[in-house]
């Protein structure tokens, strides 16, 4: 096994499948000690009665490394506290927390419903924040007690909610959310040793296949060795960024970023607007491609 992450503590959620079930894996390979987290549900958010997690474990323990299970609810905000106890409890401390669980209910915008927005937006972006947010106190009071960590956060956005999805609002905002979430986290913890980045994964999983061809979409594992090395103590100097992984590909996004502008010197009026902001439309670099259209 590598030892790039050895003597650390991980926790990944939504690992029982797919993606984390990938990242888990391969921390644990690295060395790392292992929360795997899955609260066992559907592509769409209902509850199966399955414990993917126990499987993810044994699989871990049989590579000769070390996880237990956590089933946890991470949008519930105790259950998240509980799940950072664990981690710490269990192994005497946290290093990593890789944010990765989620589901879609695709619909067009005008067929969303209230239920449907609540839940996607609750499992992805207070899915993020819970875990995010007890950790980041956890690492605090450790900052301050003189046993500063060097910690590490990855999140998991998309490309849907950089450059947009059809039939996908929900999903689309709750990760451009996320993309902001890490942002902030970012300058808010670094005091603390703790870098956060985000990345937006391309692969073929559950909440792909049937959406559209992915036949020739990478496997879910080929984006772990990026999370592994985010991970890392090697990787204290990376922090705020957002990196899309599509096989072999890695891309730093650059999100909004200012373009062309135009200072009037006064306050505007409305006439004046439209030759202007044509103007600086013409001048700007065209649009991303919708994602997914």
């Amino acid at each position: 096994m590598s030892k790039l992450l050895e003597g650390r503590v991980a926790i990944v959620t939504g690992a029982g499948r797919g993606i984390g079930r990938a990242h888990a894996l391969e921390l644990a390979r690295h060395g790392a000690a292992v929360v795997v987290n899955d609260y066992g549900v559907s592509i769409s958010g209902e509850g199966t009665g399955e414990t993917p997690a126990e499987s993810v474990v044994s699989e871990i323990e049989a590579l000769g490394g070390r996880a237990v299970v956590n089933t946890a609810d991470v949008a519930d905000f105790e259950q998240a506290a509980a799940m950072v106890r664990q981690a710490i409890d269990t192994y005497g401390g946290l290093d990593v927390l890789v944010n990765n669980a989620g589901f879609v209910r695709d619909r067009m915008l005008v067929n969303t419903s209230e239920q449907e927005w609540d839940a996607v937006v609750r499992v992805h972006l207070k899915g993020h924040f819970a875990p995010l947010r007890h950790a980041g106190a956890y690492w605090r009071a450790e900052s301050k007690e003189g046993r500063q960590r060097a910690a590490r956060v990855v999140n998991t956005s998309s490309g849907a909610g950089l450059q947009g999805s059809v039939g996908q609002a929900t999903y689309s905002a709750a990760k451009a959310g996320i993309a902001g979430l890490t942002l902030v986290a970012a300058q808010e913890m670094g005091r603390y040793g703790v870098t956060v980045n985000a990345i937006a994964p391309v692969a073929r999983t559950r909440m792909t296949e049937g959406a559209f061809d992915t036949s020739a979409m990478a496997l879910p594992e080929d984006n772990s060795p990026i999370v592994a090395w985010l991970a890392s103590e090697e990787a204290g100097d990376v922090t705020g960024r957002v990196i899309e992984i599509d096989g072999s590909t890695i891309t730093v996004e650059t999100g909004w970023a200012h373009g062309p502008a135009r200072d009037l010197g006064r306050r505007w009026e409305a006439a004046e607007v439209g030759p202007a902001l044509r103007d600086l439309l013409a001048a700007a670099p065209d649009p991303e491609p919708v994602y997914g259209a």
